[in-house]
């Protein structure tokens, strides 16, 4: 049965207002009615349901009209890939919600709980999300074994080790979006000296440190609009700024 605007928010649990965005920006094209109305047939009910798994997947709208809208788009392997993400998420719930139940045995005396185990939840927790945002280019960019290698050692990182990780991460976007707003020069002391702290925070996962490997990473950063994202959320080219100096950094000598 066709459905209107409503009858779809009201089915799919979403905001009229968001059904005629997306077919605004040509996501979910609705059908119209000789008075005007818009209206969604089956083929528009299965495709919403498609986009909103996506965006359970925290995919961007671009990149799911890009996704669903390429000729080799296949409707069902999508699904079983959904699943997949889906059991990822679950193992990694579980991991957390069993960290939490060992916690509140430990704070009432009942089991001792180590350090490391502590931090073992959140651990496994960064490299699914890891894995479920950047997965598929890291390991076309440097293969299926480096990245299990990576995955492992950080899930065997020490408290201290995993703290010290996420320390030198925070200081770096701060660093970066810093020199940006001031108009640094990325080869002068600040940009140099995140080059430095860039490698260190690659330390606690890369088994082998490459310089060539470090320099096809920050120039990612800038290619993938994900990547570039994360270091843009606040302050646009900081992701250019640490490609840049990286990249300088490399060519005046590495040790």
């Amino acid at each position: 049965m066709p459905y209107t605007v409503q009858q779809l928010a009201v089915l799919a649990g979403v905001s009229p207002r968001t059904l005629r965005y997306y077919d605004q920006i040509g996501l979910l094209p609705s059908s119209r009615t000789a008075s005007g109305y818009r209206i969604y047939g089956q083929a528009e009910v299965d495709r919403l349901q498609e986009i909103l798994l996506y965006r359970e997947l925290g995919i961007s709208l671009k990149e799911i009209k890009r996704i669903i809208s390429a000729p080799a788009y296949d409707a069902l392997a999508a699904l079983q890939d959904h699943r997949a993400q889906l059991v990822k998420r679950q193992a990694q719930l579980a991991a957390l919600l069993e960290n939490v139940d060992k916690t509140l045995q430990a704070r009432k005396g009942m089991i001792l709980m180590s350090d490391r185990e502590k931090f073992a939840g959140f651990k496994k927790q960064l490299v699914d999300e890891n894995e479920k945002k950047y997965g598929a280019e890291i390991r076309a960019e440097y293969g299926e074994q480096v990245v299990e290698e990576s995955n492992r050692k950080m899930l065997g990182l020490s408290q201290a080790e995993f703290q010290r990780m996420d320390q030198i991460d925070q200081e770096i976007k701060g660093s970066l979006e810093e020199a940006v707003r001031a108009g640094e020069d990325p080869g002068g002391e600040r940009g140099q000296k995140i080059a430095l702290l860039h490698k260190e925070w690659l330390g606690f996962t890369w088994p082998e440190y490459s310089p060539q490997g470090h320099a096809g990473l920050v120039q990612m950063y800038v290619d993938d609009e994900r990547f570039r994202a994360y270091y843009d959320q606040n302050v646009p080219g900081c992701a250019e700024f640490l490609r840049q100096a990286v990249l300088i950094w490399l060519n005046g000598g590495f040790n």
